[in-house]
Order: structure tokens, then sequence, then C-alpha cells
């Protein structure tokens, strides 16, 4: 036996209390080891660092000196920023979110104008943020580098390409951050993270000295929490006057998009009409099917349907805005690096890889098409929006998905998010991401779209609403919603959370008499056709009712670009019916859109 234990059995013999002593020690170092055990398994979770794993380097850069009184100070004094890995910093290398692009680079040899501007304004650069690499990808996933720790959902993506400028913002590490947006990577993750995002209009702010994806699409993005910094961060950027007549404001919602979210209207909708009842300067809201409008006025879409009979439905053409805003960011990104894709063959996570390639390898014959689109959607937003309109849409359709998800559900969220991003992105139009609350425990937002050129404009709205907004956020999150008389759009969203409200109680006929009600009201919306179509079901039918109700809520699924779903539907109505033709048409007609 060990001589100190020898000495311990000794002593305890003669005392007693030693072995309660003993045991007490032992007991703290169990207790010590238990909790330094989950310690690092709460750092391994927020990253290894206290910043939430979204700085990839830390360094200052500090702001410029600051006139001597009376001059007025700097703008930005004593704001704190960061910047994604895709910004220039002379001396530095930057790494465009990969190793091997950091490896075959050298360090930058003059700062990127836009942030040396906020340098001159006042601001401190804290560091560089992780990305997506090579500024692909919208989960804000770095196999490389670890994600970014979402500090609202730390279960789930924070979104990108700036997942890391987006996190350092959220986790109040910084005050603002800047990144880049070429096919939603700053409004994205300014919706999952619960932040305000903002794209300026394609151009307004300068470029050089970062690297470019896509230069038809890449616009300078900032994240904030505080709608006060955006709009100083902003005017800076973009170099704007500070004073302007103040105009009146016309808000258009695009319902059609509304319904692609699976976030509830009153959580959205609701909210900022309600926002705007209590402002001044605001014309009552209007109403329209977005996607309808643009298959009638952007017609150069029609080389990206792939469903002929279908170019004038509004979400094929969603659908085909975003094909080509994919085409051409791949066209551009092969112009721009295919030389050092070959060269390096760089290793890349998977997702970005295969994004990368089929840049690579493709060829592209319609070029001049894609341009057109873009022409067609910046004149039909212009001649829309005027100079007083702004869109309302919802940013996202989906809350923010788990962490490492499987393939097949990542295929339609992004098919589902990039129909929103597209707008902004192919048109070159401004637009800003407000949170307005949590839904499910994940943030959600809304965003609003204004005409190329309209930055202040846009700005100025945000300032003047946010607070309001907020406001009845929170109320919205602690009430019913109530049906508006003035119109049938909150009525009808009554009636269908009534009808949802009975098909959990599994009251069918009452449910499928609330979702026929709401139709009345709505016809356009396909939610209310598959969930009164769901209730049908579970009533039991006979057969040729099950068949068309398979068939009506396979279209509604298909038109909310819910696939997955929508194929499993069909195919239940060719179980029941093989020779049904409806049914054996419309399995087709997806599986071109899925492949």
């Amino acid at each position: 036996m060990l001589k100190p234990l020898q000495l311990v059995k000794e002593n305890a013999s003669a005392h007693p209390k030693t072995w309660i002593a003993v045991g007490l020690g032992v007991a703290g170092v169990l207790i010590l080891v238990e909790t330094s055990r989950r310690r690092r398994r709460r750092i391994a979770m927020v990253g290894n660092k206290e910043d939430f794993g979204a700085f990839l380097e830390r360094f200052e850069l500090l702001p410029f000196l600051q006139p001597p009184p009376p001059a007025a100070r700097l703008s930005l004094s004593e704001l704190t920023f960061a910047i994604s890995d895709i910004f220039e910093v002379k001396d530095y290398l930057t790494g465009f979110g990969n190793p091997d692009w950091r490896r075959t680079h050298e360090a930058a040899e003059k700062t990127a104008l836009v942030v040396t501007s906020l340098l001159k304004n006042g601001a401190k650069c804290v560091g560089r943020t992780v990305m997506d690499e090579l500024g692909f990808g919208i989960t804000g996933e770095n196999v490389h580098y670890g994600t970014p720790v979402n500090p609202h959902v730390p279960s789930c993506i924070p979104g990108g390409s700036c997942s890391g400028s987006a996190v350092a913002v959220a986790a109040r590490l910084v005050d603002f951050a800047i990144g880049t947006d070429t096919t939603g990577c700053v409004r994205i993750p300014a919706s999952f993270c619960g932040l305000i995002g903002f794209r300026p209009s394609h151009g307004a702010v300068s470029t050089i000295g970062v690297l470019p994806n896509s230069q038809s699409l890449d616009a300078v993005g900032i994240f904030s929490s505080d709608p006060s910094v955006l709009h100083r961060v902003g005017h800076v950027l973009l170099r704007l006057n500070s004073v302007e007549p103040k105009r009146p404001r016309r808000l258009i919602f695009a319902d059609d998009l509304f319904q692609l979210s699976k976030i509830p209207t009153q959580r959205t909708v609701h909210v900022v009409s309600k926002a705007i009842e209590n402002l001044s300067g605001y014309q009552p809201p209007k109403h329209m099917n977005f996607g309808k409008h643009i298959a009638s006025n952007v017609p150069s879409l029609k080389g990206f349907c792939e469903v002929s009979s279908n170019v004038q439905s509004g979400a094929f053409a969603l659908k085909a805005l975003s094909s080509a805003m994919v085409t051409l960011q791949r066209y551009e990104f092969k112009s721009n690096h295919e030389e050092w894709v070959k060269s390096v063959k760089p290793k890349l996570g998977p997702g970005v890889s295969d994004c990368v390639y089929a840049a690579i390898k493709t060829t592209y014959d319609n070029i001049k098409t894609l341009y057109k689109v873009r022409t067609e959607m910046r004149a039909t937003l212009q001649s829309l929006l005027k100079d007083d309109g702004i869109l309302v849409v919802p940013t996202v359709a989906d809350p923010p998905l788990k962490l490492r998800t499987r393939k097949g559900p990542f295929s339609e969220f992004l098919d589902r998010t990039l129909a929103l991003t597209s707008i902004a992105s192919m048109s070159g139009c401004c637009q800003v991401t407000i949170p307005v609350g949590k839904h499910n425990d994940s943030p959600i937002s809304v965003s609003f779209i204004s005409f190329h050129g309209a930055d202040k404009f846009l700005l100025d709205t945000v300032l003047d609403m946010y607070s309001c907004l907020q406001e009845q956020a929170s109320v919205a999150s602690n009430s019913l919603p109530l049906p508006d008389t003035n119109g049938s759009i909150d009525a009808s969203e009554l009636l269908k959370e009534k009808g949802n409200a009975a098909f959990k109680g599994k009251q069918w006929n009452k449910a499928v008499n609330y979702y026929s009600e709401a139709i009345k009201l709505n016809a356009t919306n396909a939610t209310y056709y598959c969930n009164r179509a769901a209730a049908y079901l579970e009533l039991g039918c006979p057969a040729f009712e099950n068949v068309k109700a398979y068939l009506r809520r396979g279209t509604a699924r298909e038109s909310l670009i819910r696939y997955k779903e929508a194929m499993q539907d069909f195919k239940h109505a060719r179980v029941l019916e093989p020779h049904n033709k409806a049914a054996k048409f419309a399995e087709k007609r997806l599986m071109k859109l899925m492949n």
C-alpha cells in the first residue's frame, strides 16, 4: 500500500472525522472534474472561443484621428465593426473562406475602399469573420474553420455566406459588421440571427478591394441590431445627403410570396399593417400576386421555365428567376476563378464543391438572356414601385435548418429561399431585412424592397418604422390573430387558424367547413386548399374523393415548392387510381422540376 494512503488509514482509525474530510475532498474533486467536463462541452457547442466561433482572425484597425474642436465628431466614433473574409486589408491575407485560397495568395497591398471609409469616419475594425467558402452557400457552415454558432438557436444554422459577421453582431461582439450579398448572403443570416440586414442597390457601394464571386450580383451589405447605427453606417458607405424632403410611402404586400412562408401571416403581414396604422405619411397598404406580375413583365424568363405550359404561373416564374440568378452567378464565378480552381484543385466542402465544379464544367449558351432578365427585372420593379413604393416580402420561407441537415430537405429549403432572394439580386434593387420577433423560438423577419437608387428612402423608412414594428411584434407574440374589418386577408387567416384547431381536435367536418370559408374569402391561398384536402383525407371519403384530395393537396404543395411532399401525394393518387391521367401528368411534371 502506498505510504500516503497508509498514513490516511492509520489516522482515520484514531480519528473517524478524517474519513468525513477525505470523503468531502473526493466529492469536491469529482465535482470539479464534472464541472470542467461540462464547461468543455459548452465551449465546444459555442465554438472553441468566447466569440461563438464568429472570428477567423482578430486584429485592430484603428480609426483615423478625430478632428479637433470645434469640428463635429466623426459620425461613427466609438463604434466597432467586423469584416467578412472577403475584404482586403493591407498587409493581411484574405482567405475567401478557404485555406487553399489563403495559401496560394499574397497579402493585400491595399485596403478595401469600404473598410477605409468606415475607418475615416471613426469606426474601429476588430477582426475578420468566418464565411462560406468562396462566397457560395447559404447555411454558414464551413468545414475548415467551423460553423459560427447562432446565438438565438445554437442547434440551427446561422445562415450564410456571411455567417461570422452576422453572429458577431447578434452576440454583441461588435456594433455592426459588413459582408457581401450575392444571392442572399447578408439577408439570410440577418434573418436567422434576428438582425437588421441591408443590401444596397447594386453598384451603390464600392466593391474595390472585395474579392468577386459574381460582380453582376455582388453588393456590400451591412448587419446591425440598431436601426440608428445602420442608418449612420449606410449614410457613410452610400455617401448620402443627410437632409431630404419626406415623401409619402406606399406599401405593397406580395401575398403569393407570403404563402411560400411557413410563418403565419399574423406574425409578419399583420405586424407591418398594424405598425403603419400608427404612423403618419403611409398610404393604406395594397396587395398583389408578385409572381404573376413578373411572369407578365419579364418575358426573358421564358428561357428558364422548364415547363412551357406553366410560363404564366407565378410560382414557376419565381423558380425561373432563381434559376437565372444561379446560372448568372456560376457563369461569372467561372470567368473570375476557373484558372485558379483548375490549377490548385482546392479542398472544398461537399455543398460548395458541387457548386464550384458545376460552374467550371458547364457551358453557357444563353448569357445575353441572363443580362436581359436583369434589365427587365429592374425596369419592372421601377415601374411597380415608382418613387414612393415599398414591396413587402418574407425574407426567407423557412425557419433556420438544423445543423448538418441531409441533402433532401436542404434542396427544397434552398429552392424556396432563392425564389425570394432572387428578386433583389436580379433586379439590383435595395432590400432591408427587419426582425419581427420569434416563431417557435426561432427569429423571424420581414423584408422591404425599394427601387434601384432608393437607398436613403429605404433606410429612412426603417428608422421611422422600427420601434413601432417591434411593439406590434411583441403584441402579436402574446395574442391570437384578430380579423380585420377593412379586408378579408386577416379574416381568412383567422378561419384557417380555427380550421387548424378543429383539425387538431379531430373534428374533421368542422375543419373542412372552416377551410372552405377561408377559401371563399381568399381563393388564391394554396395553403387553405392543402389543409382542406388533408381534412378530407382524415374523413375517410370514398377512393375517388381521396384521389381528388391527394391531387388537390399535391398541387398546393407544388406551388409552395414543397416538391417531396407533393410527389408523395401524386404517388398516393396513382396507387388509388393507376390510370388517372391528371396524377400521371403531375408526377412527370414534378420529376422534371426536381431534376
